[in-house]
């Protein structure tokens, strides 16, 4: 692959000359061998010549190095992108959506710090390119002379004079982040590391990272020990398990551990211990809810360690997985709200789990004979399991709802009107089936049938608008999420929630930054709704009556004034 690519707008250009805000702008104040570098690069673009880095370096007689860093000064000037290190590529920009001109930098005025910074890097001479880069920190950083030569010291102290310029950017632009660019801070920041550093290059020797230990690994430690809350014991413990031999690796195991609230020796070796089986769990899970993954660690991040956290067993996740499939729910999204209503309900034990699914199932397949007794061949749906829990709490047994279905079978909306029998019955007292004939047939009187059918329209009635209400909000829901940018966006919210959850018991701060990118995240859901013409209010279902929600009873209890009108409606 070419290390040399161009932006839309320059590609779409018809010509291959040079621009003119290019020659006008810029080349009076570059340097000499950049504008050879940029210049050579436009003819290699334009002409179609696969060159990569080496045969550029090679043609204008330079070595690889002294070309990358020429980009780097050609990056700040904004003429173009670096965009990979390894493979090391580049993409020109257009000169004219540059504001401003370049800085013409004049030595003269830095005489004493050009003296100085060759004597601290006395194994080899400073080029002129490397001094503009220093003279652009003091300049753009507001670094003093003094502070900027602290720093390239401290540099060729722990790296020797062949310490690159690129590395001495790196840490100035990291003091100059926190506020340290005058000598006296510069002075501060390097003896609060000095301090440190007995107890770094103790923690590596036992973690078995072989390097001194700098200031980015302080700034990391701190981190470790501050933000994180690991002790050391627990860092070390960390890098062997992690098999970490530095520090970036290092730092990428404690973050996943700190999501996962593994801060403990003990704590950090069991989830170790365990992560295997946990991967493997994940693929289990992904094949009983019929999900391709084309990497499973979202998954586990996600997920799956966080129902582990909640204290579910691996079996128990697999039986939940298996159940989830056979009941529709056929995502990880999906079974996470189904796993999250077990844990609010205190089912989290493996014997609790089995057991509640059993009765689940059991349930189901009860509700799938009533509806065939009926008349009814559908799905089950979440007002079929709430009215069994209803009816038994009323205190009828299989029997009597198998009776019940009976006598609905044929009718407009049977499950509505066989709530209304169940309740007739109920407020009669018929609780057993030999009760049935004498009550509830010739022998009630036509006043009390009355009563009886007027109670079966009016929960028919209201089943009816709760239906409706909520068919329409799951309907307006489907339709918004299928959408590819908002069930993007809304997967990522629902993501975000599960750390701003954890966040909240460990650090404020960062639930603070979490909750700031939900809200970010909120916006730009709501934008893209009103793009859709889609209302959010309308996931939520809007009930006819807002003082039932489409129930007939109030909060007390209480027949609400709507169920009162309705049924003065009837008996006109």
């Amino acid at each position: 692959m070419a290390f040399l690519s161009a932006s839309d707008g320059f590609i779409k250009k018809s010509t291959t000359s040079v621009e003119n805000k290019f020659i006008s702008k810029y080349l009076p104040a570059l340097d000499a061998v950049a504008a050879k570098v940029y210049l050579y690069s436009l003819y290699l673009l334009q002409s179609g010549s696969l060159y990569n880095l080496a045969d550029l370096a090679h043609s204008l007689e330079l070595d690889e190095d002294k070309v990358k860093e020429y980009f780097v000064y050609l990056e700040e000037l904004e003429l173009v992108s670096i965009v990979s290190e390894s493979p090391f590529e580049v993409k020109i920009l257009e000169a004219e959506n540059i504001a401003g001109t370049p800085k013409k930098f004049k030595p003269e005025k830095y005489s004493d710090f050009t003296k100085n910074a060759q004597n601290v890097l006395k194994g080899r001479m400073i080029s002129t390119n490397e001094f503009r880069d220093y003279f652009y920190l003091l300049e753009e950083y507001g670094f003093e002379q003094n502070a900027l030569i602290m720093i390239i010291n401290y540099c060729v102290n722990m790296h020797g004079d062949s310490i690159r310029a690129a590395y001495i950017k790196k840490v100035a632009k990291s003091f100059a982040e926190d506020g340290a660019t005058t000598a006296k801070k510069v002075d501060e920041k390097l003896s609060a590391y000095t301090s440190s550093t007995p107890t770094l290059i103790k923690l590596f020797t036992a973690a078995g990272i072989k390097k001194q230990p700098d200031l980015d690994d302080d700034k990391l430690y701190k981190k470790w020990i501050n933000d994180f809350g690991f002790d050391d014991a627990a860092i070390i413990c960390a890098a062997k398990q992690f098999k970490a031999k530095n520090c970036e690796k290092l730092d990428d195991a404690l973050a996943e551990l700190y999501k996962n609230r593994k801060f403990d020796v003990k704590e950090i070796e069991d989830y170790c211990k365990n992560k295997n089986s946990v991967y493997a769990l994940t693929l289990d899970i992904a094949k009983n809810l019929g999900v391709y993954m084309q990497t499973s660690a979202p998954y586990v991040e996600n997920y799956v360690n966080i129902w582990c956290n909640y204290g579910f067993t691996l079996n128990s996740l697999r039986e939940i997985s298996a159940y989830c499939f056979m009941h529709s729910i056929k995502s990880f999204e999906d079974m996470d709200v189904f796993v999250k209503k077990l844990y609010d309900d205190g089912v989290v034990a493996e014997n609790a789990v089995t057991d509640y699914l059993e009765k689940q199932r059991a349930d189901d397949k009860l509700i799938k004979e009533i509806l065939s007794a009926c008349g009814l061949q559908r799905k089950i749906i979440p007002w079929d399991r709430d009215s069994l829990t209803r009816w038994r709490d009323w205190g009828f047994d299989n029997n009597m709802l198998f009776e019940a279905a009976k006598i609905s079978s044929g009718k407009s909306n049977p499950t509505a009107y066989m709530n209304g029998v169940l309740s007739s019955w109920k407020a009669n007292g018929i609780f057993s089936i030999d009760k049935i004939p004498s009550i509830a047939t010739s022998s009630v009187h036509p006043a009390q049938n009355a009563e009886k059918d007027m109670r079966v329209e009016v929960e028919r009635h209201y089943y009816d608008l709760r239906h409706t209400a909520e068919e329409n909000a799951e309907r307006t829901l489907k339709k918004a999420t299928a959408d590819e940018v908002y069930g993007s966006i809304r997967k990522e919210l629902n993501e975000l929630s599960i750390k701003l959850a954890f966040a909240e018991i460990r650090d404020k701060n960062e639930a603070e930054k979490i909750s700031a990118i939900i809200k970010e995240l909120e916006e730009k859901g709501d934008e893209r709704l009103s793009e859709l013409a889609i209302s959010k209010d309308d996931f939520t279902p809007h009930y006819a009556c807002t003082i039932c929600n489409d129930t007939g009873y109030d909060k007390s209890g209480s027949p609400c004034i709507c169920m009162k009108n309705f049924i003065a409606g009837l008996k006109i």
